[in-house]
């Protein structure tokens, strides 16, 4: 199995972790009991497996009429190399490509942490007022009214870092359910106060650290918001293997997404 289908594969198995599941041919919905639009997603069924065309189409039609049933936004979340052209098959029936991203990849002995500053330390979320914090913080450095990610105890089930300068929770980074060794890093935000200082590449380093001693990951995988963080991701041992394709139905949260 390829790089771009494992990662693929282990999104299946994470997301299925926690949400319903609607199997339609070669897609998944993904749906979560939380109305967040960006904690509902669509994704392939079958990485590393091909696909018939005249398939999509019907798959789409049942999962539009699901998501459309709980009120919810369907977008969806590809990996190009573990179904070649499956998203161009989404886009001709109707969907909105907004980003084609390099997905960049850092294997457990690629990771190349940095020193700490004097005034920095980083702390794993550890309970529900730690994750109140971290919350707080991606609030902040997303201009979001309010996140509402619920602490995981088990970093199995995914977990996140806050990074403190002088006191003050600055940054944060998320791990995601580890499945097949493998996990998602997102969720990197810095607060407006205190970028520019290199937390987030602290904080991006450290949530890929805990994922791979707490979680048992030995893959973890994230995608750029752009040229500036591409850069920093690189230089903690991340590389490019495969490229993320982001979709949705017109509306929505288009410009949300990355």
């Amino acid at each position: 199995m390829g790089i771009g289908a494992r990662i693929a594969r282990s999104q299946v198995d994470g997301l299925a972790r926690s949400r319903r599941q609607i199997v339609a041919g070669p897609l998944v919905g993904m749906l979560h009991d939380q109305d967040a639009w960006y904690l509902s997603t669509m994704v392939a069924a079958e990485p590393g497996k091909a696909f018939l065309a005249e398939e999509v189409a019907p798959a789409l039609a049942v999962i539009r009429q699901a998501f459309a049933a709980e009120d919810r936004w369907l977008s969806a979340e590809l990996v190009d190399e573990a179904n070649p052209g499956l998203a161009e098959e989404l886009e001709a029936n109707g969907m909105t490509l907004v980003s084609r991203l390099p997905l960049l990849v850092v294997e457990q002995d690629g990771l190349l942490v940095p020193e700490l500053p004097d005034d920095v330390t980083v702390r794993v979320v550890a309970s529900d007022d730690d994750q109140k914090a971290a919350n707080a913080v991606a609030a902040d450095a997303f201009e979001s009214d309010g996140m509402d990610i619920a602490f995981k105890p088990d970093p199995v089930d995914g977990g996140a870092v806050l990074v403190y300068a002088d006191d003050v929770p600055a940054a944060t980074a998320a791990w995601t359910a580890v499945a097949d060794q493998v996990t998602e890093v997102a969720g990197v935000g810095t607060i407006h106060t205190h970028r520019r200082r290199g937390l987030g590449g602290i904080a991006t380093a450290y949530a890929t650290l805990k994922a791979f001693e707490l979680g048992g990951a030995t893959l973890a995988w994230l995608t750029p918001g752009d040229d500036g963080a591409d850069r920093v991701y690189r230089r903690l041992g991340y590389a490019p293997k495969a490229t993320a394709v982001h979709l949705g139905d017109p509306g929505g949260h288009l410009a949300d997404l990355r």
